[in-house]
């Protein structure tokens, strides 16, 4: 598995990223928007990574912080949810943010996010009170517990 990525960022248009490795391989990485835009063009950059195989395509999907890749990883699990939706999810709104509206059952907080009707809504905050109660978030930042980042690095 590709579990991190160090490079000079050789190109950039939304959500993807290209990064150049020393030994001359670059690696096209999605990205969600708020780590898509803390790169610059030509600067170095390390890029935490998931590598997603598909009977048709074999994607890496990148994120500047190794937590926020943690939770890419617990939404994916969840029936339904596919990497692009998950990858959604987090462009549009933080994890603090997706605990906050879960926890209060805003279904229109995720409406708003794009590919999420009111059913898919419904069903994923039923289904994200279970995967995001064990994620610790205080100020904008979450921390999973020890519990939840054993479970996230078994499969």
């Amino acid at each position: 598995m590709i579990g991190l990525i160090t490079g000079q960022v050789q190109y950039l248009m939304a959500p993807t990223a290209c990064i150049m490795t020393t030994s001359g391989v670059g690696y096209d990485i999605e990205l969600p928007l708020p780590s898509f835009c803390q790169l610059h063009l030509n600067e170095q950059a390390s890029i935490w990574t998931h590598f997603h195989v598909r009977e048709d395509a074999q994607l890496l999907y990148g994120f500047i912080d190794r937590k926020e890749r943690d939770v890419f990883r617990q939404l994916i699990k969840i029936n339904g949810v596919g990497a692009k939706m998950a990858l959604a999810m987090l462009s549009a709104m933080s994890a603090a943010e997706l605990k906050m509206h879960v926890e209060q059952e805003s279904e229109t907080a995720l409406t708003r996010i794009p590919g999420i009707g009111k059913k898919t809504a419904q069903r994923l905050l039923i289904e994200l009170k279970d995967k995001l109660k064990n994620i610790e978030v205080d100020s904008g930042s979450f921390e999973l517990t020890p519990q939840q980042t054993a479970v996230s690095h078994e499969g």
